[in-house]
């Protein structure tokens, strides 16, 4: 393990059946105006909506209620939350929902007393806030994306095809992040499955990097064999709260910042997928499981090791006998295999990719040069093509 880094993570997280119960504690320490976000109105069926209003009220909190954000959270939005959110000067932005509820809380937390444009300043030139940033805190409803956890804010702009992420730095990470396991039960089946993906997602773009022996990576084996584990029961049991808690707990430690510690990552998965949402509005975490398979078999050939090192100690692929190239290939068959048990979508063509917008989908594509290779424009169409095969 080389390099330097320095590791921070600012985030205070109450996890439990009892984590609400903590929010109370929380609001003291912020003044009188609170912004909820929230998104279509889940969070009013299954109730946790009247607890949070309750638990504000009793604290003496106004709330300004700031309903409507959606899965992919648009630039449109994030102008109309920020306006809110300078107009009525709130204290703090509370997050009840998924990950794109907190990601477009951050997004506003930083763009509110913002003076340029926020979609230019932060996402196209990905420079970091100059203005005052107002606090956040979450209360997670739906696990995948870890950013509970972390300071990434992903906004789609559909007029210009592009969906963007940008991560902040500490100073927009939630100050605190209530983690019920017992929230995530009410959650759909396709979108639940999607978000394990979104989790998987994230270890393997950290993983599959670099050369040397990391620690890192010998916790992101672990995590994966947990979530691989724990994934297996909650399909067939979704209420069942020890398999769902380790996946929440999996999903924060996923993308908290602290598998990139002293490693990069391969995020042109994250990229291909994100530019698949933009056009189509596809959910997140099924883009990613589109795209992956043909992705990986792909790069395989240039970070042959990492392959061969995924498929013997998180798929416990016997290796006797067996050629590097054989063995990498056995560990993602069995990924494969483990995608298909929980049910996500491999062919993209059912989210809205078609042979008339995979070259648009290539142009919106931000390429990277962090992994093992350093994809081409042709090389992406071809991705593409296979996704809907």
């Amino acid at each position: 393990m080389k390099g330097n880094f320095v590791y921070h993570n600012p985030t205070k997280l109450y996890f439990g059946e009892n984590a609400l119960a903590y929010l109370a504690d929380e609001l003291k320490q912020y003044g009188p105006t609170v912004q909820l976000c929230y998104g279509s109105g889940s969070i009013k069926r299954n109730g946790i909506y009247d607890t949070i209003i309750d638990i504000l009220h009793k604290a003496g909190k106004t709330v300004v209620e700031d309903a409507g954000v959606m899965p992919n959270p648009t630039i449109e939005k994030l102008y109309e939350g920020a306006q809110m959110a300078r107009q009525h000067n709130v204290d703090l932005i509370l997050a009840v929902g998924g990950g794109s509820t907190i990601d477009y809380a951050k997004g506003v937390s930083c763009s509110a007393w913002c003076d340029e444009d926020p979609w230019q300043k932060y996402y196209l030139q990905q420079q970091e806030a100059s203005c005052k940033v107002i606090p956040i805190g979450a209360v997670l409803t739906m696990v995948g994306t870890g950013s509970e956890m972390n300071g990434g804010s992903v906004i789609t702009n559909r007029k210009e095809g592009l969906k963007i992420g940008k991560v902040f730095g500490s100073y927009a990470f939630p100050k605190f992040t209530i983690l019920n396991p017992t929230f995530t039960f009410t959650v759909p089946q396709y979108q639940m499955v999607a978000g394990f993906f979104d989790i998987m997602s994230h270890i393997m773009e950290q993983y599959f990097q670099g050369d040397g022996d990391y620690t890192t990576d010998y916790i992101a084996e672990g995590l994966m064999r947990s979530l691989i584990h724990a994934s297996r029961i909650a399909v067939k049991e979704p209420h069942n709260y020890e398999a769902r808690a380790n996946i929440m707990w999996t999903a924060t430690w996923a993308l908290n910042t602290l598998l990139k510690c002293g490693k990069g990552g391969d995020w042109m998965v994250h990229m291909i997928g994100q530019a698949i949402g933009a056009h189509t509005d596809a959910t997140h975490g099924m883009t990613l499981a589109a795209v992956s398979l043909p992705y990986y078999r792909f790069v395989k050939q240039f970070g042959m090791h990492k392959f061969v090192r995924f498929a013997t100690n998180v798929w416990n692929v016997n290796t006797e006998g067996k050629t590097p190239e054989e063995i990498a290939d056995e560990g993602i068959n069995a990924l494969q295999k483990w995608m298909q048990e929980i049910g996500v979508v491999l062919n993209a063509a059912e989210l809205g990719v078609t042979n008339n917008n995979i070259e648009a989908i290539a142009d919106s594509t931000l390429i990277f040069d962090s992994g093992y290779h350093k994809m081409t424009r042709d090389e992406i169409i071809q991705i593409l093509k296979q996704t809907i095969q």
